[in-house]
């Protein structure tokens, strides 16, 4: 499974850290939700973003109460 890090342009700086954070992320992300196979989930989730985005808590529908 890869996230892609070497085939970015950031090799610099900050930026592998960066991409090795997000991948971290999501990967803990998924293994506390129960995912069992991390690589089959996210191949899942990459082709449909609708139900990746709200795991991380950004949905179309605001806060009435702004919390």
């Amino acid at each position: 499974m890869t996230y892609a890090e070497d085939a970015s342009t950031l090799h610099t700086d900050t930026g592998p850290r960066a991409m090795a954070t997000f991948r971290n992320l999501a990967i803990g992300l998924l293994k506390t939700l129960g995912a069992a196979n991390i690589a089959k989930t996210t191949r899942t989730l990459r082709d449909q973003l609708e139900r990746a985005l709200p795991l991380v808590g950004i949905t179309d529908n605001p806060d009435p109460q702004g919390a």
